[in-house]
């Protein structure tokens, strides 16, 4: 449950003016009792106009010109079967080589059958998501080799931290899919970390979940876990997709054999597959914004045609990953105008193509501190105005996507909140327009008693879960807190407070008999 808070109305002298700030002992945004009613959060729909970057032709320039790519220059496809299934769609597969070429004609063919909008299924059925259209779903950062809070600094991946980050996006609604591992627990083997992993994901939430595709075996024991959690029969989870995963194209210009196996393994059983080039400018992709979004395209639409020549009508999602590098160190760069320019022109083509759009919130501070606010406030900015559908990395990811702060995570809940009550409809009832309370009020008074104020003021504005609105002596007295104490304390109230989600001792059982039983035959090979 989401953390909203309420305050009580300003203090008044005793002719009902608000009382001077000085004399307020609590100050604006003491200490004040934060309610849940964070349910208001699922199922987000963004009704706004969307922003058009590119004018109709210069879209089309795109389109044609990625297209040109796949069909003259081709992409290199590292895995037999790949190949052969693509040379049976009718791509051109030159002998000897991994390089593969696809008709224009093929690749508009075969994305035109990828469904615009799609259910993704959860273990509790309150937590289902709506992708496409205008739905907007928020996923939890993923994939973050370390992690960091204050006391604990910045250190590896590991089990424990694991746990907490994936319990605090259990405890947000707005956070709806926990998304990848948010970190990667070293401490557990590779053979076997996937089950442990993606067994904590069915028992400390009851949110749809990722799985990473390195290698078929991984693949076939997530779709097991997630037919368990979920209590369903094999063909129930092929009519309902209930797991995802992302595919990265080795840009420029290939996939590698991991993830075309995932597509192949995901996109038979009907599950998600969420397409993403990682195409930074001037670095695995052309320096012009332009000619990256020429290359994100062409790898895009391969990767999207190739789920449907593996079964028509499988789930998937457009993804884009396309920012620039800084030219004096080659460090990537988020939150910039240069992303939100990708992110905007990558929604436009998303939606040319009818297909679900994946982007994320990022940015590339080392703290918590003014940049990693103002390069996430773009990046949510952008995607929000971009039309983006599903939303990776939505909460705790720092530094350019290493670490996963759970500070951050805060913060991030906090502007995702906010994003949600942004998108809320204006509501311009006759009750709203409040005609009757400016005729009670009249010239020279003022509302912070009337019927109408105190019905609605617990619930009037959105309570940030971080700003602190004490004012100046009141705060300097409470030792001058800062957004990061702030969010270092409610990260560790929101974990005191968490709660387990039910699930069914039977499912629980058998889940737990499947980890034991693959862990005793050696989970997966690794080189190490």
């Amino acid at each position: 449950m989401s953390d909203i808070t309420s305050s009580a109305l300003p203090e008044t002298d005793s002719t009902g003016a608000p009382a001077e700030r000085r004399r307020r002992s609590g100050g604006r945004g003491a200490e004040r009792v934060r309610s849940s009613d964070g349910s208001k959060y699922l199922n987000l729909v963004n009704r706004l106009a969307r922003t058009e970057l590119l004018d109709p032709e210069a879209l089309e320039d795109i389109h044609q010109t990625s297209l040109t790519v796949l069909e003259e220059i081709g992409m290199d496809v590292m895995l037999p079967e790949a190949r052969e299934r693509m040379r049976a769609a009718g791509a051109d597969v030159t002998e000897g080589t991994e390089r593969v070429r696809f008709d224009r004609g093929l690749i508009e063919e075969m994305i035109a059958s990828a469904p615009g909008e799609f259910t993704m299924h959860a273990r509790n059925p309150a937590r289902n998501v709506r992708i496409g259209g205008k739905n907007l779903v928020f996923a939890q950062v993923a994939s973050a080799p370390f992690v960091a809070d204050r006391e604990g600094g910045r250190r590896a991946g590991n089990q424990e931290d694991y746990r907490k980050l994936v319990k605090l996006a259990q405890s947000y609604d707005v956070i709806h899919l926990t998304g990848g591992y948010p970190v990667e627990p070293i401490d557990i083997h590779a053979s076997v970390r996937h089950l442990d992993c993606l067994s904590d994901m069915v028992k400390l939430t009851d949110k749809v979940f990722h799985c990473y595709s390195l290698g078929r075996q991984r693949n076939l024991d997530a779709l097991e876990i997630a037919r368990i959690g979920r209590g369903i029969s094999h063909d129930q989870l092929d009519a309902e997709p209930s797991l995802f995963t992302v595919i990265n194209s080795s840009s420029p210009l290939r996939l590698d054999g991991p993830m075309l196996q995932g597509i192949i393994e995901m996109s038979s059983r009907n599950q998600v597959v969420v397409m993403t080039p990682f195409t930074l400018a001037g670095a695995m992709a052309p320096v012009t914004i332009a000619g990256a979004l020429v290359q994100q395209n062409a790898e895009a639409l391969c990767g999207i045609a190739f789920t449907q020549m593996v079964r028509k009508g499988a789930p998937v999602m457009y993804g884009g990953f396309t920012s620039n590098v800084d030219m004096k160190t080659g460090a990537p760069a988020f939150g910039t105008p240069e992303y939100m320019k990708a992110v905007i022109a990558g929604g436009q083509l998303a939606r040319r193509y009818g297909i679900p759009y994946r982007t994320s919130n990022t940015n590339a501070s080392n703290t918590i501190d003014a940049q990693a606010a103002y390069e996430s406030a773009m990046s949510l900015w952008a995607l929000t105005q971009g039309g983006g559908n599903f939303i990776m990395h939505a909460a705790g990811w720092s530094e350019g996507g290493l670490t996963a702060s759970f500070e951050k995570f805060i913060l991030d809940v906090d502007m995702l909140q906010m994003v949600a009550e942004f998108l809320k409809p204006l509501d311009v009832s006759p009750d709203a327009l409040a005609l009757d309370a400016v005729r009670d009020v009249g010239p020279g008074g003022h509302y912070f008693g009337t019927a109408h104020t105190l019905a609605r003021y617990e619930n009037a504005f959105y309570n940030p879960i971080l700003s602190d609105w004490r004012n100046f002596e009141t705060w300097t007295e409470a030792g001058r807190p800062t957004t990061y104490d702030h969010a270092n304390r409610i990260f560790k109230e929101t974990l005191a407070r968490y709660e387990r989600p039910a699930i069914d001792p039977a499912v629980e059982e058998e889940l737990d008999a499947f980890v034991a039983r693959r862990k005793a035959e050696g989970g997966v090979a690794t080189d190490f």
